[in-house]
């Protein structure tokens, strides 16, 4: 049906698996890389540094099982199995308890935790666990939003003068946007400074607040950067059955992150890097050695 209608869904907001297998695949053009890759890459990290038991915290759903598999995956490819893993409902909310998924996971005595959650409960079980003195690392997916997590934690620590942000790792589908060698994040600062200048006088008062910079948005800035370098491409903009064709014919594209943005007729995904990041000094900085989680 949507073959003869050539409707296409370009850079979806997920790196869930059903939009990279058949049937779906081949409707749906991705520039950000898996939650399989996401979470295989912190595995291979963490395995690296000698923490071989991993427990997994995940969202009871397609999107924390695509996680979830992905670590479950790398630790077999390592004849390792996951140690623990404990769930929770779509939709739980910060100011709800977490203590029976971290009492479930301490009992297993794992060296890392992975998580494949919403902001609200990534942060919820981080705050529980710190709260208990459990200062393990803690590792999550780029979906669950840096930046709101960290406020959260941020904020809850000024009222409690508790630490909930050390040992934490988040992974990352986007460079950081603090890296301003990468021409496309220079771009991005600039226009997102311009926004805010070019706001009505009557905007700009003194409780507002400028856009922050995030990986989300730069994401989405990123995104939007491709759809425009597509569609310049197409040789007839009133004929969509050569979506396809063009995208599938792009190669060695630079968006100005440092890395080829790479299509083909069998690989509807631009981008397969992972980026990983830790709190340093309130912000999410690149990790530049993971010796310092050595086990």
């Amino acid at each position: 049906m949507y073959q003869n209608q050539h409707m296409f869904l370009f850079f979806p907001f997920t790196g869930s698996q059903p939009h990279r297998q058949y049937p779906y695949n081949q409707f749906v053009f991705n520039l950000r890389a898996s939650y399989r890759e996401e979470t295989s890459g912190l595995v291979k990290n963490l395995l690296k540094i000698g923490r071989k038991k991993i427990a997994v915290f995940y969202q009871i759903d397609a999107y924390g099982r695509s996680g979830w598999d992905g670590v479950k995956r790398q630790l077999q490819s390592a004849n390792l199995n996951i140690v623990a893993e404990a769930t929770y409902r779509r939709g739980t909310e910060y100011n709800e308890s977490f203590q029976a998924q971290v009492d479930i996971l301490k009992k297993a005595k794992p060296d890392a935790i992975i998580s494949i959650g919403s902001y609200q409960a990534c942060a919820g079980f981080i705050r529980d666990a710190r709260n208990g003195n459990w200062n393990i690392p803690i590792a999550n997916v780029s979906f669950v939003g840096s930046e709101s997590l960290l406020n959260l934690l941020l904020k809850t620590g000024q009222e409690t003068g508790v630490e909930y942000t050390k040992n934490l790792i988040n992974s990352q589908v986007v460079p950081s946007y603090e890296d301003v060698s990468l021409a496309a994040v220079k771009e991005y600062r600039r226009l997102m400074d311009n926004y805010t200048k070019k706001l009505p006088l009557n905007l700009l008062a003194e409780d507002y607040q400028p856009l922050p910079y995030s990986f989300v948005s730069f994401e989405g800035f990123l995104n939007a950067k491709l759809l425009v370098e597509i569609l310049k491409k197409l040789p007839d903009l009133s004929d969509p059955s050569a979506l396809p064709r063009t995208v599938e014919n792009m190669n060695n594209l630079d968006l100005g992150i440092g890395v080829p943005i790479n299509f083909n007729e069998k690989s509807h995904q631009g981008l397969h890097e992972i980026y990983y990041t830790t709190v340093k000094n309130g912000r999410f900085v690149p990790i530049l050695n993971w010796k310092q989680w050595s086990k």
